[in-house]
């Protein structure tokens, strides 16, 4: 049996201390990320996480630099994801546009608000990515190569 991780992307974007979050209706409630989803057959992830970013938030982003790469395992699923984390600048915004389905709003959320009780994080890459970035945990684009 072949066995292939989930390949994702997400992206940080920061404005003023506040971070661009999606709220989205998992059926047991709403649960918080960053722009973020899969790595779609021949897209590079830089493409990807900008991508994510404008179908889930209506915001259009130039990505500035990679976080890192996080492995995890969700244990409910038994999935392995491998997710590439970038930051990014905010460019522009279309209120208009429609957001992907199962997103019920984008929020800019400071990071003791997305610590607080009230607030669920869809898995524990969420708060790891933003300290990571509030850490100082830069890498340049450079690192990344498109061989396809």
């Amino acid at each position: 049996m072949r066995w292939f991780p989930h390949v994702t992307v997400a992206t940080i974007v920061e404005r003023d201390g506040h971070f661009l979050m999606v709220e989205e209706d998992k059926g047991s409630g709403s649960v918080f990320n960053q722009p973020a989803g899969h790595l779609e057959n021949g897209e590079s992830l830089l493409d990807a996480a900008r991508r994510e970013t404008l179908e889930e938030t209506g915001w259009d982003v130039a990505i500035d630099g990679l976080i890192g790469f996080y492995q995890w395992r969700n244990p409910g699923k038994d999935e392995t994801y491998l997710r590439a984390c970038f930051h990014a600048t905010p460019l522009s915004h279309d209120p208009a546009r429609p957001l992907d389905t199962g997103i019920i709003a984008a929020h800019w959320l400071t990071r003791d608000t997305l610590g607080s009780a009230q607030i669920r994080p869809r898995s524990p890459l969420v708060l790891a990515c933003i300290d990571d970035y509030l850490a100082g945990q830069r890498y340049p684009l450079a690192l990344l190569h498109q061989l396809v």
